[in-house]
């Protein structure tokens, strides 16, 4: 079975820059699309990002677009999320796991739909 980690989270300052990465053992991770997600103390998890199995195609929420980018590499088994312009509130506990649908073309980023999810990394944006 898949088990993902997530690392590459910590404190910055508003305006900087975090890459997370999530890494798979057990299987390879080029049979899956990958989602990133994020929850903040006190609100419902959320979708921020996900990339299709060959990473031809990717989704983001908007709060995010323009500031967040995905991308993969299956040879190392991992799966980024960049993070550029960072504000207070994108601080939170942020996920990856697994699409349920991964023999789609295409990804979404509805919590309900992924499984195997990591233990989270925590960011936290502020001066």
């Amino acid at each position: 079975q898949v088990h993902l980690v997530e690392s590459g989270g910590g404190l910055v300052q508003p305006g900087g820059s975090l890459r997370l990465s999530c890494a798979a053992s057990g299987s390879s991770l080029a049979y899956y699309s990958i989602g990133w997600f994020r929850q903040a103390p006190g609100k419902e998890r959320e979708g921020v990002s996900c990339i299709s199995r060959d990473g031809s195609n990717t989704n983001r929420a908007d709060s995010v677009k323009g500031r967040f980018t995905i991308s993969r590499d299956n040879t190392k088994n991992t799966v980024y999320l960049q993070m550029n312009s960072l504000k207070p509130e994108d601080t939170a506990v942020y996920y990856c796991a697994l699409y349920r649908y991964s023999f789609q073309a295409t990804c979404a980023t509805l919590p309900s739909q992924y499984d195997r999810w990591g233990q989270g990394t925590q960011v936290t944006v502020s001066s």
